[in-house]
């Protein structure tokens, strides 16, 4: 037999959302995402996603590179397109925020009631309030047969894996730094993994 692909829709794509996107679709999942940033669609695409856009024409990037709020027109666009999107979503993952704000709500209860049983929500804007009606911020809830991960502390879960990688990527840099210098630090501004700590 045959397990098909899980399918899964990230609201946001941002660096969080990016992220999500190029993880799930190299672990073999078909990734769906938004954002109210046009722009993002080609990087969405790049990591392997498909950009999914909201019916409705307006301007969403904000100060900083960030989403504004957008007007009321929009926000009903999206949540109807949103709906579809929780039906066939067997996880979804939301990581929208607007600075200086709460967490817009994305994901109403009743998407979460039209998903099937056993799909997961994680909802990475929990401690601005969540972008699911029924997060509960710094707790994992079932609601309707959905687990809805509201933790506000994610990386404190994973402090090993943190520090590995961050080991690791510490450890391969100065690798690059002395690589073949006689003992000599030598920073190469052409590379991209020097040109992008600085």
């Amino acid at each position: 037999g045959k397990i098909p692909p899980a399918q899964v829709f990230i609201a946001g794509a941002g660096v969080a959302g990016l992220a999500a996107i190029g993880t799930a679709a190299g672990l073999g999942a078909i990734v769906r995402a938004n954002d109210t940033r046009a722009e993002v669609a080609d990087q969405v695409k790049s990591l392997g996603g498909e950009f999914v856009k909201v019916d409705y024409d307006e301007e969403g990037s904000g100060g900083g590179g960030y989403a504004k709020v957008m007007s009321e027109g929009f926000q009903a666009a999206q949540r109807e397109m949103y709906a579809k999107q929780a039906k066939d979503s067997d996880i979804i993952i939301t990581t929208a925020l607007i600075p200086g704000k709460p967490a817009p709500k994305l994901i109403t209860a009743d998407m979460v009631k039209s998903m099937k049983p056993g799909s997961v929500i994680v909802d990475l804007a929990a401690e601005q309030g969540g972008n699911c009606e029924l997060t509960v911020p710094g707790e994992a809830v079932v609601r309707h047969g959905v687990t809805i991960v509201g933790y506000t502390d994610l990386h404190s879960r994973l402090a090993k894996e943190s520090s590995t990688l961050y080991a690791t990527n510490l450890l391969r840099l100065t690798e690059e730094l002395w690589k073949a210098k006689d003992g000599q630090i030598v920073v190469n501004m052409d590379a991209d993994a020097i040109r992008g700590f600085t």
